[in-house]
């Protein structure tokens, strides 16, 4: 038997650069979480920049005035929201940890009577299965409980680590400071020690990840941001009417989080929230909840056509798959980093996909 050592040579030259890139966007996200000081200024930077040319245009001020008064103006906004927040969630997560096992002995309390009221005997199940069925529930209960508590008692520990996040916060916003005020000298020291087929080849996929990703994140943080705002705004009204919202910053946090992962929606919170808040008797919140999240969806439908000019061209089921992989390799974030990676790989191998990855790479 002849061994083709060309053809294995040339689907090895096609699979590297594939394996290269995965690494790189590994190695990238791992950087990212290290230097996360200033991967939040450089966010904010691009966020700031409209603001800051807007500035300069109006008043004729050079970049680095323009830049230091947008940048104090930015600096007092998030300092006060930030110091509402770290406050806002000590204070809610310690009253939902010492109040979390009294809301799942009520769950729990719910499912027995649910599983009592059904009549299971027309399924013809023996005592033995029933028994079962109600000690399934309520393990799931508790490891929903530990996780919850689990969660909580990070989200303290991380609020409560005054020095940590001080320092963080302050050498965020220089950065900051630095990025906006001097950005040209930046990218002229870029361009100045990278090698010009570099900065050639960068420059075009940064630029054509920032037309297809970037937009769309663009849109989906403005989306987000829209419905984080309804939401914290009426759930802090619902807890000033009396409706029985203890929670309202944290309930806001895990609405946008959802709200923020594809394929699923604030409705997989809100609607069952509506649900066991009727079925608990307070049909007032129930109510509540359900205008509350028609509001968000009606706003969302209206905005997103004119934010989002076009999707991403991925599959569900290719974008669920991305955020499950997501979710096995880091956890919870990978749920959000997953779909991005993905993007990101369809963006930079597009002409590859076209022809159909295996057949690209190991056809003859």
């Amino acid at each position: 038997m002849v061994v083709d050592m060309k053809y294995f040579v040339r689907v090895i030259r096609k699979l590297i650069p594939l394996i290269l890139s995965i690494v790189a966007i590994y190695l990238g996200f791992q950087l990212a979480v290290f230097y996360l000081p200033f991967l939040i200024a450089f966010i904010l930077s691009i966020l700031i920049e409209p603001a800051i040319r807007f500035f300069m245009k109006k008043t004729h001020l050079k970049r680095k005035t323009s830049s230091i008064i947008v940048f104090l103006i930015v600096l007092s906004i998030l300092i006060g929201i930030i110091t509402w927040a770290i406050m806002s969630l000590v204070s809610e997560a310690s009253n939902l940890l010492v109040n979390l096992n009294q809301y799942f002995e009520k769950g729990s309390d719910f499912i027995n009577n649910l599983m009592a009221k059904i009549d299971l005997s027309r399924f013809q199940l023996s005592d033995t299965v029933v028994q079962t069925l109600q000690k399934a529930a309520n393990d799931t209960l508790d490891q929903v409980s530990t996780w919850a508590k689990n969660i909580l008692i990070r989200t303290i520990d991380q609020a409560s680590q005054i020095p940590s996040i001080l320092i963080c916060v302050v050498i965020s916003f220089l950065a900051l400071y630095f990025m906006c005020t001097d950005k040209v000298y930046m990218i002229d020291q870029l361009e100045h020690h990278l090698p010009k087929l570099w900065v050639k080849k960068l420059g075009i996929h940064i630029k054509a990840i920032s037309k297809s990703l970037g937009g769309y994140l663009k849109a989906e943080c403005i989306l987000i941001f829209i419905s984080f705002v309804i939401s914290i705004i009426g759930l802090y009204l619902f807890k000033i009417m009396g409706f029985g919202v203890r929670y309202p910053l944290l309930a806001a946090l895990g609405i946008g989080f959802v709200d923020a992962l594809p394929i699923f929606g604030s409705g997989t919170v809100m609607l069952p929230w509506a649900v066991i808040s009727a079925f608990d008797g307070n049909l007032s919140l129930a109510i509540a909840i359900f205008v509350l999240w028609v509001i968000m969806s009606i706003v969302r439908q209206l905005l997103e056509p004119k934010l989002v000019s076009k999707h991403i061209g991925i599959h569900p089921i290719f974008t669920l798959i991305a955020m499950y992989t997501g979710f096995k390799f880091i956890g919870v974030m990978g749920l959000l980093l997953g779909p991005i990676v993905l993007i990101i790989l369809k963006n930079i191998y597009a002409t590859l996909l076209e022809q159909g990855v295996a057949k690209a790479i190991f056809e003859r």
